[in-house]
């Protein structure tokens, strides 16, 4: 399952909540509990999920490899990719999505 745009920016908005009331609300099968940063800007935002990502993917890698070497369990193993596909989708799509809104910026008159 891939996550538009859309589900992106909704799962944005939904995590810049107050923390008093966290948001658990699946969107496109990926849970919205992700926290605005310590300084409660975008940027940390989207640097905490480029980090997120990226540990997911190094996850998914070890587990790949214990699997090879006949350490690991299958199962692992897809679930470990699955989640790394989905902060890497997660991830390209708020990518996008920032980008068409600078591009719409820039097309506004002054």
């Amino acid at each position: 399952m891939t996550i538009g745009a859309l589900d992106a920016a909704m799962a944005y908005g939904r995590t810049a909540l107050p923390t008093s009331q966290p948001s658990t609300t699946p969107i496109a099968g990926v849970q919205a509990d992700m926290q605005v940063g310590s300084n409660g800007d975008f940027g940390s935002l989207v640097s905490g999920m480029v980090t997120d990502a990226a540990t997911s993917l190094k996850t998914a890698e070890q587990v790949g490899l214990q699997q090879v070497g006949g350490k690991g369990n299958l199962i692992d193993v897809v679930t470990a990719i699955g989640a790394a596909e989905q902060a890497l989708d997660t991830v390209v799509a708020v990518r996008d999505r920032v980008v068409s809104a600078y591009g719409e910026i820039m097309r506004m008159q002054i």
